[in-house]
């Protein structure tokens, strides 16, 4: 499926001039000074063209292929057949809930009017994080089929070879991937649900900076605030190793009693590793293995939790695996500095949950003061992690570069 990501089968360019054409009621030539021929990336509902406004500014057009919109009713229903035909002929098959997502998320993929203010969204809620660059959209010449946007160049975020040459650090990537999706999920509770390595480009700014920039914001999941705080809490209680939190909210999220398998659906770890602490743990090949081994034995529980957990999970399940596998890519693995920023932010949304029950300023006044105490906590064992990190010798060495040298006379000795 990756080539689906950026390399799809592609429009002939005459139909995507038509489609620009009767979306904005006017020629191509009239709108842009130059329009790419040959598309700069193609995925399964539109493709992307290269152009130049009339002002010279340099932009991104995404334009839908011209038969998408008329053959989706088309793929809904017969997917939906097919499901239904599999479901009575296996009655163990419990796939069902794929033919209603479907439905419900393929028509807002499909409006892009929808995606650019979901750009726009996104880049205020996320305004403060410096290296987030979400490209401009550019409503005068945009519609339901066709989006303009800033152009912006990068490497592909899976893209070692681009990041070796460039001279930037691939942790930093993952790390920054954490701190973003971790605010979306557990604050915000907004999240972009395709973060495949196609819509993820990574540059140096002039700085010599890293930049991170997202595209494609058709694909979003809206939390409620119930799922958000019990998610929240989950996580806290699954970097702790709080299996009696595990559970209870492993089963408010519709786990059940397979709220084991649900941890390590969530970590893609072994329940050896929940229960010890996914942070203390260091994943390795056998870990892998048994996991790999150990699906192929779970599959009806795996099938049963995904038809009763909550709707909105199913798209997290998907980012996280999207998440994980820019990770694998890169070669970089979640540190101990990336639960800890997780922390953060479900501590900052149970605080949100434990608000939105106050009923005067003394409780709210203390739920403020515990969340920062709690805050202060994670940036203290933050500091003690970093310091721990240090090998014996650099201690050693930053202690004496940093203390004042005593002058000795030869005379003296």
């Amino acid at each position: 499926m990756k080539v689906l990501h950026n390399d799809a089968p592609r429009s002939p360019l005459d139909s995507i001039r038509r489609v620009v054409e009767e979306d904005l009621g006017c020629k191509v030539e009239d709108v842009f000074q130059e329009f790419s021929c040959e598309p700069i990336g193609t995925a399964s509902l539109a493709q992307v063209h290269k152009a130049s406004l009339k002002d010279g500014t340099q932009v991104a057009v995404k334009v839908q292929h011209p038969q998408v919109k008329a053959y989706s009713d088309v793929d809904m229903k017969t997917v939906d057949f097919l499901l239904h035909a599999v479901a009575w002929v296996f009655p163990e098959f419990e796939f069902l809930w794929l033919s209603e997502e479907m439905k419900k998320k393929l028509p807002v993929e499909l409006d892009f009017i929808q995606e650019g203010h979901n750009a726009e969204k996104i880049a205020r809620l996320l305004g403060h994080f410096k290296f987030l660059k979400v490209p401009k959209v550019y409503w005068n010449h945009s519609s339901a089929r066709v989006l303009i946007m800033e152009y912006c160049e990068g490497g592909f975020v899976e893209d070692k070879t681009y990041m070796k040459k460039h001279g930037i650090n691939v942790n930093k990537i993952t790390q920054a991937l954490g701190e973003l999706y971790s605010e979306m999920i557990f604050v915000h509770g907004f999240v972009h649900c395709d973060p495949h390595p196609g819509n993820i480009l990574i540059r140096k700014t002039d700085k010599q900076e890293m930049e991170m920039i997202l595209l494609d914001h058709g694909l979003y999941q809206t939390l409620t605030d119930e799922f958000r705080w019990n998610y929240s809490h989950l996580w806290l209680a699954l970097i702790r190793a709080d299996l009696d939190n595990i559970k209870q909210y492993g089963q408010a999220l519709g786990a059940g009693e397979l709220y084991p398998l649900f941890a390590c659906m969530l970590t893609a770890r072994s329940w050896n590793s929940v229960t010890t602490g996914i942070d203390k743990v260091t994943p390795n090949q056998a870990e892998d293995q048994e996991i790999q081994e150990s699906v192929g034995n779970y599959l009806p529980e795996i099938s049963s939790i995904l038809n009763k957990v909550p709707r909105q999970m199913l798209l997290l399940f998907k980012t996280n695996d999207l998440l994980r596998g820019i990770e694998f890519a890169l070669d970089s693995r979640k540190s101990a500095s990336s639960f800890i920023n997780m922390s953060r932010c479900c501590v900052r949304a149970v605080a949100d949950q434990d608000l939105s029950r106050c009923t005067s300023w003394i409780s709210r006044t203390r739920v403020h003061l515990y969340k920062h105490l709690r805050l202060v906590g994670i940036s203290a064992y933050q500091l003690y992690v970093q310091i721990s990190n240090m090998s014996f010798m650099q201690q050693i060495i930053r202690l004496f570069s940093t203390a004042p040298v005593k002058q000795v006379s030869v005379v003296g000795l």
